[in-house]
């Protein structure tokens, strides 16, 4: 057993032997003096890249912080955004927060800033329909705001504003050095925007907003500081309070190892940035001017109807956004315009960035959605430019004395002697009213229209017939007329269908 030992012993102290012996010209030709991490490092093209390295990698630090004190349900997973639930009516503060380190937005010291606070729809299809939806909410709630700001609880809050028509907004200025905190009501409940009222859980989403502004040289409060939000439920009173407490005995329930998929629930909400509300008064939000404020009036935008259009008035200074198809190189305003023709002036602000290839990719589903069954069938169908028969057709000329004759080549095509053709105009009714005839016959042979006092339709032995709704639904298809006019008696003058 010594004689064993002994020779491990040997063999170990052999190995060592040679290895050692093995390393022993190693670093040699790198100079006698000892090698030097240090002096590698010290190189020009280490140098440079340390340089150009930033000193620490440090998340992107806000201005101002808001805090909403309401607690976060435990009902939600760990990448998802925080959901809060809150009682109809009842207040809540939101802390405003001054965030900034030393020597961040030094003009703003010692001066006031301003902050919008709104309650906003989370589902983008809703927010594309915000208008008509608060239109309807306000319809059933007169009187009623689905905002609020206690007053007498918000303390710092200074010039508070809410403007009638904006129901879910109200703004106030606040001084960042000093404790502010604004105190909210939301009115409105989650339910009272779905289809049908299936409780508080299927209700929508909302979120509460902030965006803050300086004060600008011209001293407007337009200059875009900070913006951040939350996903809010809204219930009637007390109902917050039990649907958290469902949450939390739900997730009790549990296993450890499921509980590990959830956040943990958050005595207040901290308001995530986000990017500025659409309408807030910033210079970079929107590039260019909204298109919309341009058409909403009727004496800044007209078009011939283009069922009393005669050929030689089609095209003429039409652009291709504003004719009877909409194109995709349509460009916003052509769109605009588009819309106004079509009779969806209701949804110009609604699609005031669209253009005509943003519309066009828009399935019918999605404007069903967005603009309601009827007018979502509608615009679907006019952006497909699905023709439409017109109930009723009549072709109108003028009397041979002012009737536009044209030398025809070839005499035996003409309706008289002397080889002059006589050109009528097609009307195409779908009101099938005396007041559409009317109003077509104006447009179709540039007469005012103020200037129609009755139009007339001559009887067998010469009376004047007055052509009424009636006579009009009587009218036999593709009928055809010769007019003229006569004097009247005060201003204007009549129209006699011969």
């Amino acid at each position: 057993m010594a004689w064993v030992l002994k020779m491990d012993e040997v063999i170990e102290s052999g190995l060592v032997h040679d290895f050692d012996a093995s390393l022993s010209g190693i670093g040699q030709e790198l100079g006698a003096g000892a090698y030097s991490m240090s002096d590698v490092l010290a190189l020009p093209i280490f140098k440079q890249e340390d340089s150009s390295l930033p000193p620490e990698d440090e998340p992107k630090h806000p201005p101002f912080q808001y805090v909403m004190c309401a607690a976060t349900s435990p009902a939600v997973k760990l990448h998802d955004e925080t959901l809060t639930y809150l009682n109809q009516g009842q207040s809540y503060e939101i802390r405003m927060l001054d965030n900034r380190k030393a020597g961040d937005i030094p003009e703003i010291n010692g001066k006031l800033v301003k902050s919008i606070i709104r309650v906003v729809f989370h589902d983008r299809r809703l927010q594309y329909t915000e208008h008509q939806q608060l239109e309807g909410w306000k319809w059933n709630r007169p009187g009623d705001r689905l905002l609020d700001l206690d007053i007498p609880m918000s303390v710092g809050v200074i010039d508070i504003k809410t403007n009638p028509s904006q129901l879910n907004a109200v703004e106030f200025l606040w001084d960042p050095t000093k404790c502010t905190s604004a105190f909210i009501q939301v009115h409105c409940i989650s339910t009272e925007f779905t289809p049908r009222k299936h409780g508080g859980e299927k209700g929508v989403p909302f979120r509460i907003q902030v965006d803050t502004f300086k004060q600008t040289e011209n001293g407007d409060y337009t200059d875009h500081l900070h913006s951040a939000s939350c996903q809010i439920k809204v219930f009637k009173p007390k109902g917050a309070d039990r649907k958290q407490k469902t949450d939390r005995e739900k997730m009790e329930k549990r296993t450890a190892h499921e509980k590990e998929k959830y956040q943990p629930s958050y005595d207040t909400t901290v308001l995530t940035e986000c990017s500025p509300w659409p309408d807030t008064p910033t210079t970079f939000v929107n590039n260019s001017p909204t298109p919309a404020p341009t058409f909403t009036s009727a004496s800044t935008y007209s078009v011939p109807d283009s069922n009393s259009s005669s050929p030689n008035h089609q095209g003429d200074g039409i652009s291709q956004g504003s004719g009877d198809q909409l194109h995709p190189s349509a460009t916003i305003q052509e769109t605009q315009q588009w819309l106004l023709k079509h009779r969806f002036s209701t949804y110009t602000r609604l699609f005031s960035n669209f253009s005509g290839a943003d519309l066009l990719k828009l399935t019918r589903e999605d404007l069903v959605q967005i603009c309601g069954p009827a007018d979502g069938i509608r615009l679907y169908n006019a952006l497909k430019s699905r023709s439409v028969r017109p109930r009723l057709t009549i072709y109108v000329c003028q009397e041979p004395s002012r009737s536009l004759q044209l030398e025809s080549q070839d005499a035996g095509n003409g309706d008289s002697s002397n080889g002059a053709i006589y050109v009528y105009h097609a009307i195409y009714l779908e009101e099938m009213a005396a007041s559409e005839v009317t109003r077509k016959l104006a447009l179709a042979f540039n007469i005012p229209l103020h200037q129609i006092n009755q139009v007339y339709r001559q009887g067998p032995t010469g009376i004047h017939i007055l052509v009424s709704d009636q006579m009009v639904q009587n009218f036999q298809d593709e009928s055809c007329f010769l007019f003229t006019t006569i004097k009247a008696e005060n201003e204007g003058f009549h129209i006699i269908l011969k």
